[in-house]
């Protein structure tokens, strides 16, 4: 979840997303209809364009990692780090008793 707060449900920014789709041709850009729908529902058209950019990448329309891909890939990574992380304790470990073992043998 993101630090901020989330003025909007998923269902309204689902919905906005749409219009802006929707209503494009009407306008003479995409941001001038999203100018026009963010007026509407009370956010910024800079935010509305970022939702719409998010959903134009969920689409496939523009390019981009998916959300699910992305979370997907940073769970991967996190658990690549902590296989790293726990391979070095083991070797660390295997380097220590494995000298603790050559000063217990008796020299003959």
């Amino acid at each position: 979840m993101n630090k901020t707060t989330n003025k909007f449900s998923p269902e309204v920014r689902a919905r906005a997303v749409r219009m802006v789709l929707d209503h494009e041709s009407e306008h003479t850009s995409r941001w001038a209809a999203a100018t026009s729908i963010a007026g509407k529902i009370g956010c910024s058209t800079h935010s509305l364009m970022e939702w719409v950019k998010k959903a134009d990448v969920e689409a496939g329309r523009a390019p981009g990692v998916p959300a699910e891909v992305a979370a997907k890939l940073k769970a991967l990574e996190r658990e690549n780090r902590e296989l790293r992380q726990a391979n070095e304790i083991l070797r660390k470990a295997s380097a220590y008793f494995a000298a603790a073992e050559l000063d217990r043998r008796p020299t003959t």
